[in-house]
């Protein structure tokens, strides 16, 4: 429990991070395990959407195949860049 109420949390700065993106942007998101390619489809539930999206492992090498749709929490966000 927190004496000023909510928590620290860095989602709302995340959230930042995608305000200068029209939908339909490629963008690359990253997270521990790697970064996702695709299409910026939006936010909404605390997750970021994007569309035609491919994994890539750290080491920039593609793991598996395209995906439609890609729902990424917003709190496993590492980078987001274009």
């Amino acid at each position: 429990m927190s004496l000023f109420g909510v928590p620290f949390s860095p989602v709302p700065f995340i959230v930042g991070l995608f305000d200068t993106y029209p939908i339909g942007t490629i963008l690359r998101v990253g997270e521990d395990s790697g970064y996702w390619v695709g299409a910026f489809g939006g936010l909404q539930d605390g997750v970021a959407l994007l569309t035609n999206a491919l994994l890539h492992s750290n080491l920039g090498t593609p793991i598996d195949g395209i995906r439609p749709v890609v729902r990424i929490p917003l709190r496993a966000i590492t980078f987001v860049s274009q």
